[in-house]
Formats: structure tokens, C-alpha cells, sequence
């Protein structure tokens, strides 16, 4: 049976949060250069032309010049925007707003297969990376947008790293430390006064994730206990 969140069809004018994991959970980030070719897969799809050419923080040569072509004839700027993520190292989040009913999924065929190709000519491996399609849960109310970029910001308290300093996740974007053109965190910065509400509001939710994976982690070990 597919998975509910495995939507084929998506609606223009809606949030969704995309995200998904390697094959039998294997590590599908191994180092930082494969998180940089991740991000620069996107930010190749997603900037305009114009600010392409003045974006000095992509290297050109890190992404084969047939993806560059393939990313940038799918016309994705102003078709789909990124308004948060995270990269793990065997999975990703990402928060996404499109505009036309198929942004997501150009950009997710684009970025996918353009990444996959990538890796496992890198890695010397066949076969697929991704566990099957990408899935992707609507977000229809802005206060759930707000909450799914803290969850997807707290992300890296799985790996026991400090999600402020995270180097591979749009937190510090959110905290007003770095920009970028390629990121639209607009979408869920409008409904905070301040960068630092924003930190306030991811901050404060830290003691209850915690709970809430130990209650998880609690009720798995019961039913480890009954089987």
C-alpha cells in the first residue's frame, strides 16, 4: 500500500513539506561535499538568471555542466520557492511553496535524479539512493508552516549537534546570520515581530521534542518487550 504522504498531485498555491531517506536508511550524505552538490543541485533550479550570475558562492565546477542545463531548462524560478530545510545524513526536509501545480515535482525529479547520478558516480555505487518517490504532506494553515520549519530546524538534535550552528540546515538563515536569494523565508518570517521571536519560538519547543521522543522511544521498547 503507498505511503498516504506519496502524492501525486499537488495543488498551485500551497505549502507542502517534501522530504525523504536513503534506501534501507543508508547514508546518502557522506561528507560536505556532497551536502554542497545537494544545495547547489537547488540553488541552480532555483535562483534567477540574473541573480545566477551574480551568486558568487556557487561553484560552477561542483555541478556537471549537463545537470546546470537540465536544472535551468526546467524554468523552476517563480514556479516553486525553498522556504526551509535540512540535510541529514540519511535523509532531508524540505519546506516548499509552489505556485505551479507541478513545481514539486519538476524540482524534485531534477534535483533527485540529478543528485543520485551524482553520488553514485562518486561513491562507485548502482542502483537507487532515495527509499522510492519523495513524500510530500500539505500544509494548509500558517501556523502549521510555522511549526514544521521548527521541526525541521530542531532536526539535528537527533544527531546530538546544536541545531543553532547546524551547517546544513536554513536555521541560520532564519536567525538573521547569513542570506540567501535561493531561500524564501518570508512565507514563515511575516508571522514573527523579529529574527528573535523566530529563535524564542524554535527554543522553547526544545524540552517538549524531547519528551515526545522519549515517550516514542518508551512505546517502542514496550512493544519490543511484548513481541
Amino acid at each position: 500500500m503507498p505511503s498516504r504522504n506519496a502524492i501525486k498531485k499537488y495543488e498551485p498555491n500551497t505549502m507542502y513539506h517534501v522530504y525523504n531517506r536513503g534506501v534501507d536508511k543508508r547514508i546518502i550524505f557522506t561528507d560536505e561535499k556532497d551536502y554542497a552538490v545537494f544545495l547547489s543541485f537547488l540553488k541552480f533550479a532555483l535562483l534567477s538568471d540574473e541573480d545566477l550570475k551574480k551568486e558568487k558562492v556557487i561553484d560552477s565546477g561542483i555541478v556537471s555542466e549537463a545537470s546546470r542545463f537540465n536544472l535551468r531548462r526546467e524554468g523552476l524560478y517563480g514556479a516553486v520557492e525553498l522556504v526551509s530545510f535540512c540535510l541529514m545524513p540519511n535523509h532531508f526536509h524540505l519546506l516548499l511553496y509552489q505556485y505551479d501545480i507541478d513545481g514539486i515535482t519538476r524540482l524534485m525529479r531534477s534535483v533527485g535524479t540529478g543528485y543520485s547520478a551524482y553520488f553514485n558516480k562518486r561513491h562507485k555505487r548502482i542502483g537507487p539512493l532515495f527509499q522510492g518517490r519523495y513524500k510530500a504532506s500539505p500544509i494548509n494553515t500558517q501556523g502549521y508552516w510555522d511549526h514544521i520549519s521548527r521541526y525541521i530546524h530542531l532536526n539535528p538534535l537527533d544527531l546530538g549537534q546544536e541545531y543553532k550552528s547546524y551547517s546544513y540546515s536554513s536555521y541560520l538563515n532564519y536567525a538573521g546570520e547569513v542570506s540567501a536569494k535561493w531561500l524564501k523565508p518570508d512565507l514563515v518570517m511575516d508571522n514573527f515581530a523579529s529574527a528573535e521571536e523566530y529563535m524564542k519560538f524554535v527554543s522553547d519547543y526544545v524540552p517538549y521534542r524531547e519528551d515526545l521522543k522519549m515517550i516514542k522511544d518508551t512505546l517502542a521498547n514496550s512493544r519490543e518487550l511484548e513481541e
